[in-house]
């Protein structure tokens, strides 16, 4: 079975995560996104995937290679400019024109049953099959309408007030016929949800819906990054320790899973789901609370206190300094007696003097210093 893996995009919404990065690299448990995409794609029997690259590609490239570390084949198509979600498929017509394909966002992030959409494609007449998945509010998606056969009879992306027909809301996941790439139009600006189903159902072409179950979201924003994260630190099987490991009486409550060469200090807390990279110290009497991951080579010192936290590698967290649901890059420094709220999204290479407080949902672009003393409640940003 073949699988089209769309990458091209900037990821803008993600910012200041996707300025070192594209939006597929950004890391899930110390694992790029797409690497779990790829890894999931296998298990259910993808063993040919294509993938539409563009900004920072080479970064995704480097990442999966030609795919035989995952047991499936890769190759790539580069986007040189902005085709649209049809249009990168398009773009890769030469590849997926022998046979059904399934497509998905570069940015999802799921243990959805894909075969067994695939399958029901097969056995059904349509040219298009969509995954739906009821959700409590689909304004930010596509919405469909489907009788009890599957077939969908009307279709809206992103509903506006007054508009909400329908929870059924689109995954971004369709499985497709060849001959839908007939309908794209070559070198343009062109989209499944916005131009191409349309026109399919203007032209009375059917078009099925099927309704997936489990979990699924794309990392459009950093609030559905940090669920996504949450769901894999769920399925922790249990505690983990790998290679060297060195802890002073510290109480650890699993599931955890531990890089090798992590060190923590006497009377410190862990206290599962959590995930710590390799060659991470962390000091003595801190607490690190449920669904928090932490990057590689990262310094938490003395009486820190992280909550459901995400922190990439190479991170420095000072004394007394408390974070609650925040995001933070590589190779930030945060000072001592310091305070991020929850939603605080920090970028690469910031530096937080002492007692500063981030207030929630606050993003810090790449660089920002932070002087001592400061109460940031807006974004700062710098020129790029």
């Amino acid at each position: 079975m073949k699988a089209c893996i769309m990458c091209g995009g900037e990821g803008t919404r993600l910012r200041p995560l996707t300025f070192d990065r594209p939006k597929p690299i950004i890391p899930i448990l110390n694992t790029p996104s797409v690497v779990h995409l790829v890894e999931h794609l296998a298990v259910e029997g993808f063993n040919e995937i294509v993938l539409t690259i563009g900004y920072k590609g080479n970064e995704i490239q480097d990442a999966l290679g030609d795919g035989r570390l995952f047991g499936v084949h890769i190759e790539y198509v580069r986007d040189k400019i902005k085709h649209g979600t049809a249009g990168s498929i398009k773009n890769a017509e030469h590849l997926l024109k022998n046979e059904p394909f399934i497509v998905i966002g570069g940015d999802h992030v799921m243990d959805l049953n894909l075969r067994e959409l695939y399958r029901f494609h097969e056995h059904n007449d349509a040219r298009v099959t969509i995954g739906l998945l009821p959700i409590e509010d689909p304004k930010d998606y596509g919405i469909a309408d489907m009788d009890v056969f599957n077939r969908i009879h009307r279709f809206l992306e992103k509903p506006g007030s007054g508009e909400i027909f329908s929870n059924l809301a689109s995954t971004g996941i369709y499985v497709c016929e060849p001959g839908i790439l007939d309908l794209i139009p070559v070198d343009n600006n062109y989209d499944f949800a916005k131009d191409l189903f349309p026109k399919m159902m203007h032209n009375n072409e059917k078009i099925n819906g099927y309704l997936v179950r489990g979990h699924w979201t794309d990392i459009g924003n950093s609030s559905a990054y940090r669920q996504a994260c949450k769901w894999k630190l769920e399925k922790l099987p249990g505690t983990v320790i790998n290679g060297h490991f060195n802890s002073q009486g510290a109480r650890v409550l699993g599931p955890v899973n531990i890089g090798n060469g992590v060190s923590i200090g006497s009377d410190s807390a862990l206290v599962g789901p959590i995930m710590i990279g390799e060659n991470t110290t962390i000091g003595n009497q801190v607490l690190i609370g449920p669904y928090t991951s932490i990057g590689s080579n990262c310094v938490i010192k003395d009486g820190a206190r992280i909550l459901s936290a995400i922190i990439f590698n190479d991170v420095e967290i000072n004394t007394q300094t408390s974070i609650s649901g925040a995001i933070i890059d590589n190779s930030t420094k945060i000072g001592c007696k310091c305070v991020l709220e929850t939603g605080t999204v920090i970028g690469p290479r910031v530096v937080l003097r002492d007692n500063v407080t981030i207030h929630s949902n606050v993003k810090l672009w790449p660089e920002v210093v932070i002087e001592k003393d400061s109460d940031i409640s807006e974004t700062q940003e710098n020129p790029r």
